[in-house]
């Protein structure tokens, strides 16, 4: 089986900063999987806001997990300062797709771990519904658009 190309873009648009926590650390002495896609929510929750949204009110939607792909590059250690870049990949109908660069900044240098795309798709809590990105929503995310970046 071949691995997954996610073309995460080099420069992303939104950067933050998350260190590593003891409880994220696996049996095998490392970032466990699991850690790095709550570090990921944690990420896209301080982004969210910057906007003034959260996951449960993003101008007048929830946005609900419909899917995630990962691809693992190195291992990540307790300790470890993690640079997350975020960009908003792509806008459909319901579903906002961001996109990931996680690195680890170790004496000075960053060490790519993992990218990372995320589909959210916009739900209504209230009545259990998919619904519309709203357009509010699109225009305080188009300027943290980028292209995908083949390699």
């Amino acid at each position: 089986m071949s691995r997954i190309k996610l073309h995460v873009p080099a420069n992303l648009p939104y950067v933050t900063e998350i260190p590593v926590r003891i409880q994220d650390i696996n049996y095998g002495g490392h970032l466990g999987h699991d850690a790095l896609i709550s570090i990921l929510q944690e990420a896209r929750l301080q982004f969210l806001q910057t906007l003034g949204c959260t996951e449960l009110d993003a101008c007048g939607t929830g946005l609900i997990m419909g899917y995630l792909s990962v691809v693992y590059l190195q291992e990540g250690h307790y300790g470890d300062l993690l640079r997350i870049g975020m960009g908003v990949r792509e806008m459909q109908r319901v579903t906002v797709e961001f996109c990931y660069a996680v690195s680890a900044i170790r004496s000075g240098q960053s060490v790519p771990l993992a990218e990372a795309i995320t589909g959210m798709v916009c739900f209504d809590y209230a009545n259990r519904k998919v619904q519309a990105v709203p357009a509010e929503l699109k225009d305080k995310l188009n300027p943290y658009r980028v292209m995908s970046s083949p390699s």
